[in-house]
């Protein structure tokens, strides 16, 4: 995948560290800022928000108590589904960045293609906040190739990734080989299939293996696979647990047991999911 460093590297121009922070959830205000400082002073460089999880602000209080400089910090927040037409996309984007702090977001997606979803109406808002310099990148969330394709017949700048629901247990073969034909980033959001995976025996019989923990498993298995991971995490030990997963290498026999996993669970399924998701 293009645009990907390890977790360590300071993002150069264009680049988005493998491993992130999710904060889906993490509404509580001290408890997010805290989240996101000591994520950032562990080594992670890369913090993934969106205007509907109501804690923007708290991220940016985070981003600014750390030890680490705003540059070397990927920044991704979303434009909800209903602030779609063009105005409300580029009133969006600028108060996201006013609750973050930042003169500047560097992925900016659309979080879902439903409700106010228009791509001649939406799309056109997302290359002027690049023109503008509010944004580095642009995103989608949770868009099947079709609707990728789509999206980039009318957008003017690139697009830099499509962040979907990925896990063992939802290994999206489709969009994968997708990715890599079309030299996009897969960005996996609930990694960890919210808590279903780490009771798996195969997973479990992989970190034994290993003397990890399940969860790196899955992280590490995602990454093996050219995909970066943002589990969510609030205390400092799961932060801590999720980081360590990028010591992890995985053998072909591990990855080879764990795609044969055969289960398909996935986790986020609203009403307004693509037709054919």
């Amino acid at each position: 995948m293009t645009g990907q460093t390890t977790h360590d590297d300071v993002p150069a121009a264009g680049a988005m560290p493998m491993l992130g922070l999710g904060t889906w959830q993490n509404e509580d205000p001290e408890q997010c800022t805290e989240s996101v400082r000591a994520a950032l002073e562990m080594g992670y460089r890369h913090v993934d928000t969106a205007k509907a999880y109501h804690n923007e602000s708290a991220v940016g209080d985070g981003i600014a108590a750390a030890a680490v400089p705003r540059e070397e910090v990927f920044l991704a927040t979303k434009v909800w589904a209903g602030d779609l037409a063009y105005e409300d996309v580029i009133e969006s984007a600028e108060r996201s960045a006013e609750r973050l702090g930042v003169e500047t977001i560097d992925l900016l997606y659309i979080h879902w293609p439903s409700h106010a979803y228009d791509p001649e109406e939406t799309l056109p808002a997302f290359d002027e906040l690049l023109d503008r310099g509010v944004i580095d990148r642009v995103g989608v969330s949770n868009f099947t190739p079709e609707q990728i394709e789509r999206a980039q017949e009318v957008l003017d700048a690139p697009l830099f990734a499509n962040q979907v629901e990925m896990h063992p247990y939802l290994k999206q073969e489709e969009l994968r080989a997708f990715a890599a034909e079309d030299d996009l980033n897969l960005v996996a959001y609930s990694p960890l299939g919210r808590g279903t995976v780490l009771d798996d025996d195969t997973l479990g019989e992989i970190a034994a293996k290993h003397d990890a923990s399940v969860a790196q498993v899955s992280l590490a298995w995602l990454r093996e696979k050219g995909v970066t991971a943002i589990p969510k995490a609030t205390s400092e030990a799961h932060i801590r647990d999720n980081f360590e997963s990028v010591s992890l290498d995985l053998d072909d026999a591990d990855i080879a047991a764990i795609d044969a996993i055969d289960r398909t669970d996935r986790q986020i399924q609203p009403d307004w999911a693509p037709d054919s998701w």
